[in-house]
Formats: structure tokens, C-alpha cells, sequence
């Protein structure tokens, strides 16, 4: 994170960059000099310090509104130590990101930026994965296009499928598929499952919208009685999703295993439960791993996309959780040629889930 100091140098080495210009624009105009300080009640005369905190208040639109009333803020508010200190400051406050929403700059907390990153727009690109522009930038339908809508909704489509998948099934205090289960006002069930795959998963069909159905194959590591064990006991088992190597104990998957090959082959997309409480004692590799396992171009197409779900147990006011953006960096999404999304959620209160399984549809070819 920037320290606010140094946001406050670079501001003020503007501000007086601006008025020695304007000084000197003058003398050559008119052989009079003048003072760097504005006279009049206006936020020019206000000093650094405040006009950065007065900043710091404002939404990213009421910034650019700022910096187009005149010369001055617009060279104050174009500072790129500025928005820096902005993306660093909001993104671990941000409830989603996406493959085209994900930060492409350098994002370290360096005291000073480096020649590189001097050419870098970070308020450009703040401005393109904030979500609050996100949402405003939207794609909004015009008339044909919801006619058409209208009349494809008349036509009967085969059901998608997803494959969910993930330590956030099994790990957390609070279930969340038991919770989905439960929540009729949230998703309702559309159809029970018919079979289970050894114990491991099954597939249940539910009503987006109460419309548009789709069917969630649960993929779990290993059957219940072993999975509540090792959350109980803080265990760490291999899943029978997938293979790994021999008189290893790695659990690092090379394949996936065979039998549920056909699963993986059949589906429209995959949902992945990250645990994303913070209480964490081992690296991301696994997970990595298993994502990549599950991606791979030789099992399905590559255009399939993959919603992550950053889930913690319940939110409370003194529960931390680890950012949507961290999730999506430590995973290596950003390297992932498929589509994909990390969504914060809470497994008790499902906050959030439906702007996953909307992306996650839409991502699907399903019209919304």
C-alpha cells in the first residue's frame, strides 16, 4: 500500500510544476509575475494535504468531473501516483473480478514508481476495472435484440451443465451446497438427483430467475464421512477426483482421474469453491493444479468458462477474508486461456451467488 505522504509529494510537486509554468507563461506575456498561491474561496486555495483527503472521499466519476473543470485539477487528478494509491487501496474491497476486469499493471505497494510504470494510465486503468464503472458500462439491449431474446426463450434448449469442484466444499464450517439446498428463495430446485458417482458427486438441476434451468454436478474430494473427518481433524486428503504421481505424497494432481472423464468431457463450465477465510497454513499449488487438471484442452474445449467462488463461512465485522483479487493471482487465472470470474460469497447468507451464476450463464451461450 502507498503511503499517503508520498501520494501528497507527487501532488504537490505537480501543483507546483503547474504554477511555475503558469508564472512563467505570464511573464512572457505580460512581464508580470505571479504567486503560486490562489486567492479566492475555491479548493485551488486549499493546501495539498486536503485537497488529496477531499479526493479520497470522492467516487472515481466525481473525480473525472473534477478534473474537467479546469487546467489545474485536470493535471492534478490525471497523477498516476494518485490512482495507484487508489487501485491498491479499493481492490481488496472489491466483491469480484474477471478475465477482462483484472488490474494489467504493476500493483506493488513501492514507495516510488519506476520509468516503466510513469507510462503506465493507472486512472484509465482504474476506471476500466472498478465495479462500479464495470456495472455502468454494461451492455444494455436494444429493442431488436430484446425481441429476439423473447423469441429464443421460446425455444426449448438442452440443459447446462457445470461441474462444481473445490476445498471450499469441504473445508468451511457452513455448507454451502446444504445451504443452496435450502434456499428455495435464492435457487430453487428444479430437479433432484437420480444417482450419486460413488458416493462423490451428483448432479441437481435448479431454476436461475425461475426460468432458466441449469444442473450442478458436485464433484467432491471423497465421500462424506471421510471429508467431514478431515475438516474436523484439519486433514489434508488427496482427492479421488484425480491421479497422482506413484510413491509420492504430493498432492499435486498430474490427470484427472478416468471416471470422471465423461463428467468433466459433458459439461458447459466448472464452478470452483475456494475457501477464502484467511486462517490458512499452505500455499495455492494444489488448487493451481487442480484448475489446470480439470481446464485441460485435451478434455473439452478451451471457451468453457470457470466461476470461482471465494467463499468464506459467514461475513462478520471482525472476520477478514482474502481479497477476490489476491484468489485471482494466487491461482494463476490471468494465465487461463478460458473465460473466467472470482466472486466473493458467504456460504450461510449466499450473498453473491446470483451475480456468479448469472456471469456464469451468460458465459455459457445462455440468454439472460
Amino acid at each position: 500500500m502507498l503511503s499517503r505522504s508520498i501520494v501528497v509529494q507527487s501532488l504537490r510537486s505537480i501543483r507546483d510544476r503547474f504554477f511555475d509554468t503558469r508564472r512563467q507563461s505570464n511573464e512572457k506575456s505580460d512581464g508580470q509575475g505571479s504567486s503560486n498561491e490562489v486567492t479566492g474561496p475555491s479548493l485551488d486555495n486549499l493546501t495539498v494535504d486536503m485537497q488529496f483527503l477531499i479526493m479520497t472521499f470522492l467516487s472515481p466519476q466525481d473525480l473525472c468531473r473534477l478534473g474537467g473543470t479546469s487546467t489545474y485539477w485536470q493535471s492534478m487528478v490525471r497523477d498516476p501516483v494518485l490512482w495507484k494509491y487508489f487501485l491498491l487501496r479499493d481492490m481488496p474491497l472489491w466483491q469480484s473480478v474477471d478475465h477482462l476486469s483484472v488490474p494489467q499493471v504493476k500493483l506493488t505497494g513501492s514507495a516510488v514508481l519506476d520509468d516503466s510504470e510513469m507510462q503506465l494510465d493507472y486512472m484509465a486503468e482504474y476506471l476500466r476495472v472498478c465495479p462500479a464503472c464495470r456495472n455502468q458500462w454494461q451492455h444494455q439491449p436494444r429493442a431488436f435484440e430484446s425481441v429476439t431474446s423473447f423469441f429464443q426463450s421460446l425455444v426449448p434448449v438442452s440443459e447446462p451443465q457445470f461441474a462444481m469442484f473445490g476445498p471450499g466444499l469441504e473445508q468451511l464450517e457452513i455448507s454451502l451446497m446444504n445451504t443452496i439446498m435450502h434456499s428455495p428463495h435464492v435457487l430453487p430446485v428444479a430437479g433432484l438427483p437420480q444417482r450419486q458417482i460413488d458416493g462423490i458427486g451428483s448432479g441437481i438441476s435448479f431454476k436461475y430467475k425461475d426460468q432458466h434451468r441449469f444442473n450442478i454436478a458436485t464433484l467432491y474430494s471423497t465421500n462424506r464421512t471421510e471429508r467431514e473427518r478431515a475438516r474436523l481433524e484439519h486433514l489434508n486428503l488427496r482427492s479421488k477426483l484425480f491421479v497422482y504421481e506413484e510413491d509420492s505424497e504430493s498432492n499435486i494432481p498430474l490427470s484427472i482421474n478416468s471416471m470422471f472423464n465423461q463428467v468433466s468431457q459433458a459439461v458447459n463450465g466448472f464452478v470452483f469453491v475456494a475457501n477464502a477465510e484467511t486462517e490458512r497454513d499452505r500455499g495455492w499449488e494444489e488448487e493451481c493444479a487442480q484448475i489446470r487438471v480439470m481446464l485441460d484442452p485435451a478434455v473439452g474445449a478451451v471457451c468453457r468458462p470457470i466461476l470461482v467462488l471465494s467463499c468464506v463461512s459467514r461475513e462478520t465485522a471482525d472476520r477478514r477474508r482474502i481479497p477476490c483479487v489476491t484468489i485471482a493471482h494466487q491461482l494463476q487465472l490471468s494465465s487461463l486461456p478460458n473465460p473466467w470470474m472470482v466472486q466473493d460469497m458467504a456460504a450461510e447468507t449466499l450473498t453473491g451467488l446470483l451475480d456468479g451464476i448469472d456471469w456464469l450463464l451468460r458465459h455459457s451461450g445462455v440468454k439472460l
